[in-house]
């Protein structure tokens, strides 16, 4: 049964959300398939066609002859409403199937925020929505991405979560699912050879027990063999890993519609804050010719007229300046523009931006995320005022005038002197601005501070840490806000501290949120991560009619030998290593780059993996 999409359009915003046929996307006969692969966005179409993610393992699926892929993203609010009242199914972008007649349905988890949209899509696709209740013929329902590391609050919903680079185990669990549809294997029996890959973690294959105190007391294999904890997959030849260079190309425009060229993965900073930093470990970097030649046939086969390096900090790239001037020299013809969209306030590359601005300028991204020098040790951002204002100052002299500076509120040991310092900060900048020349300055200067709420994450240096409750954010918001009223040039924007505070819970929660979850969803919960769409309320009662409390999760200090919900999961970083990184924070003392030296963060006993630990 296909999908009747087409009388649909005609009564939604954006119908080219839903329509397919993009060019370069990939139309497979379903039929001829030996194993069909739904690749899930729980968020809309705008977003999940920005993920470069979703485009790798798109296009790994594809080139299987015997596998096919095709994509579903969540609809919008106008879209859901005409489904439900004409009874259609979600359906794939492609063939406009069902998503219950694929034999893999994949979610990827980038935002805790997301996770009604799951519960929803598989409810809408016809599958069951909890892993229990489903049948031999329902499909696998899988889960990868940066949440999958603490999988639990999900653990009632999802069959299989693939922790780690999904380049590689993508292809074995499909491998293992084909095999199984193709020779009766039982579900059960399925599940428990897909436990038996890295990377891989079956939580029904797992059992949970708590201590009086509602702490967690162990999480653990109710089978034997089954492993006690599930390690990371990494990508080592990390050159040759596949790239999409014929991704499929939006009829609309979405978040970053641009080509994303991944330089590089893995983090060597170790900021005290940064999951990613912590989760993608090592570094791995692509050398400058295939960057090129990448670049060039992805311009050939998408028309795109702008690249952006992505990476977690893009001028930490050993060759940023050679990669740079390279790209523009062999692109100028077809007036392509570069940015970089990561850089750090102590790593301004002058030359390549000099590269980045002959097609295209646009503003420069930075993110202190501290406003005194004292705050930025405690989290490790090995920066200070002085690179700040040497940044800058460049900045300013080669042409910029708009500059966006990222901020946190809520960090460990945070005072109000560290948050009047954001002030400080943007007034520091525009004395930068005017301490250029007037001939050689750009009119114009705009100094744009965004302050996001400290949420602490897994496998970071503050996984023990609480969140500050939302009366204390709120406050500090409005301190942080007037303080800016005397800045004639600098506009500070804060967020929403109720959908923080629900990232929080569901960040570092355990297996009985999965119970809130599905409460907060029977409740109407829908797209949460969209500020005109969240309902604090609805959220609250869900807590409440579960016997649980928010309290609990986002705004307790954990003890340093409590046992965590994720202790299970092997990102590769020992605890002991986040542990000693906690306790430098309190002391407000920092910790070198791993480029310097190896700092014992656990990936040393991964032989060939790290080059730091050589």
């Amino acid at each position: 049964m296909n999908c009747d999409f087409d009388a649909l359009l005609s009564r939604v915003e954006k119908p080219a959300r839903y329509t397919g046929s993009e060019m370069n996307a990939e139309v497979k006969p379903l039929s001829k398939a030996e194993v069909s692969f739904a690749f899930c966005f729980p968020d809309t179409y705008e977003v999940a066609m920005s993920h470069l993610g979703m485009k790798i393992l798109y296009g790994i699926l594809n080139d299987l002859p015997y596998a096919v892929c095709e994509r579903v993203c969540m609809p919008w609010v106008d879209m859901l409403a005409q489904m439900k009242e004409n009874h259609v199914p979600l359906c794939t972008l492609e063939s406009k199937t069902p998503v219950n007649q694929f034999d893999i349905v994949g979610f990827t988890l980038q935002y805790e925020m997301s996770y009604t949209n799951i519960l929803e899509m598989l409810h809408l696709g016809g599958v069951p929505v909890k892993a229990s209740q489903r049948s031999e013929t329902d499909p696998i329902v899988v889960a990868g991405g940066p949440c999958a590391f603490n999988p639990e609050p999900l653990h009632q919903f999802i069959d299989a979560f693939m922790i780690g680079d999904g380049e590689d185990v993508i292809i074995q669990l499909t491998d293992i699912i084909r095999d199984c549809r193709k020779n009766g294997v039982s579900r059960r029996e399925c599940l428990r050879r897909l436990a038996d890959l890295r990377g891989v973690y079956v939580p029904s294959l797992y059992h949970d027990e708590y201590n009086e105190d509602g702490t967690l007391k162990s999480i653990v294999p109710t089978e034997e063999g089954v492993p006690e904890r599930v390690l990371k997959c990494i990508v080592t030849d990390f050159e040759n890993a596949y790239v999409p260079v014929k991704p499929p190309v939006p009829y609309l425009q979405v978040v970053f519609d641009r080509i994303m060229l991944e330089i590089m993965r893995g983090c060597t900073r170790g900021c005290r804050f940064c999951q990613a930093g912590m989760l993608y470990r090592p570094v791995r970097e692509r050398s400058v010719d295939k960057l090129v030649e990448v670049a060039k046939q992805s311009i050939e086969n998408t028309g795109y007229e702008e690249i952006s390096l992505s990476s977690l900090s893009s001028s930490d790239y050993s060759c940023i300046s050679e990669l740079a001037e390279r790209l523009m020299d062999e692109l100028k013809d077809k007036r392509v523009s570069l940015s970089l969209p990561s850089l750090r306030v102590d790593k301004f590359v002058q030359d390549t931006l000099t590269h980045t601005q002959k097609v295209k300028k646009s503003s420069l991204t930075f993110a202190p995320e501290a406003g005194t020098q004292r705050l930025r040790d405690v989290i490790n951002k090995n920066v200070t005022e002085e690179d700040l204002v040497s940044t800058l100052t460049n900045a300013f002299s080669n042409g910029w005038s708009a500059v966006k500076l990222y901020f946190m509120t809520g960090l460990p040991t945070e005072t109000d002197e560290d948050l009047l310092g954001i002030a400080e900060l943007a007034k520091t900048a525009a004395g930068a601005y005017y301490s250029v020349p007037k001939s050689q300055r750009v009119k114009g200067l705009r100094i744009t501070c965004s302050a996001s709420v400290f949420v602490p994450k897994p496998f970071t240096p503050f996984q023990w840490c609480a969140q500050d409750r939302p009366d204390e954010v709120l406050r500090k918001q409005h301190m942080v806000k007037d303080a800016f009223r005397p800045l004639k040039s600098a506009a500070f924007h804060y967020h929403d501290s109720g959908v923080s505070q629900m990232e929080a819970c569901f960040a570092v929660g355990d297996r009985r949120l999965s119970d809130v979850l599905y409460r907060a969803w029977e409740l109407g919960c829908l797209l949460d991560g969209w500020t005109e769409h969240f309902h604090y309320d609805l959220w609250q009662q869900a807590f409440d009619d579960c016997n649980l409390s928010i309290d609990f999760y986002a705004h307790r200090e954990r003890s340093l030998d409590e046992v965590l919900p994720w202790d299970h999961i092997d990102a590769g970083i020992s605890k002991s290593f986040l542990r000693r990184e906690y306790e430098k924070a309190i002391r407000a003392e920092t910790t070198r780059d791993c480029r310097e030296g190896c700092n014992g963060c656990g990936l040393q006993k991964l032989k060939g993996v790290c080059k730091a630990c050589e």
